[in-house]
């Protein structure tokens, strides 16, 4: 029993850890991007929240393969058990917590590719303007992708680069072809919010 316990809070300490991390990714896939920076406030305590994870089935683990008990004969003593305390089940439940806990690894993947950089005219009439984005709510490196897409979607995006650990997005753009606000929105609409324009 003390094993589904720890098995059971380890998951959900993995999801915990990650929950910053992938929200914002399902929340896309709803459509309800508005969500995406909910959990920000957890990533400070992801390193503690993975710890506990790893304690938390390491203990599961320990309990599935200690010794048997046996009885005075020296018999076994074994109950019948459920699929819920299996070896098989427990090693689900190991792999989708690593699966949930390495997730800002591999989260890229699963964002759309940065569209190809267009071709912008270098005439003294088409002159290029970079600007940077005070960006509340990126928690970690899996919230970059995100907003990069968002902002790359937009006409006349020469470069878009953002940054959880400075908390901003630094954009260079043809303002012939897209706007300030244009960005804004597009950042917005990724459920992270600007804070403040550096022009």
């Amino acid at each position: 029993m003390v094993r589904n316990k720890s098995a059971s809070l380890g998951l959900l300490s993995s999801l915990a850890a990650s929950l910053c991390c992938f929200t914002p990714l399902v929340a896309a896939l709803g459509g309800v991007s508005g969500v995406a920076s909910t959990f920000s406030w957890i990533e400070p305590a992801r390193p503690y929240l993975i710890g506990s994870s790893v304690l938390l089935l390491g203990l599961a683990w320990f309990q599935r393969l200690r010794p048997v008990k046996r009885d005075d004969c020296g018999c076994e003593v074994s109950k019948k058990q459920s699929i819920l305390q299996s070896n098989g089940f427990l090693a689900v439940v190991t792999v989708l917590a690593v699966l949930l806990m390495t997730f800002p690894s591999y989260a890229h993947v699963f964002y759309a590719k940065k569209k190809p950089v267009e071709a912008v005219a270098t005439t003294p009439t088409a002159s290029l303007k970079e600007v940077e984005f005070a960006v509340k709510g990126m928690g970690c490196a899996s919230c970059e992708p995100e907003v990069e897409s968002a902002v790359g979607k937009l006409a006349g995006i020469q470069n878009v680069k953002a940054s959880a650990v400075k908390k901003n997005t630094v954009v260079q753009f043809d303002p012939t072809k897209t706007t300030i606000e244009d960005i804004r929105n597009a950042i917005n609409s990724t459920g992270y919010t600007v804070q403040n324009v550096k022009r």
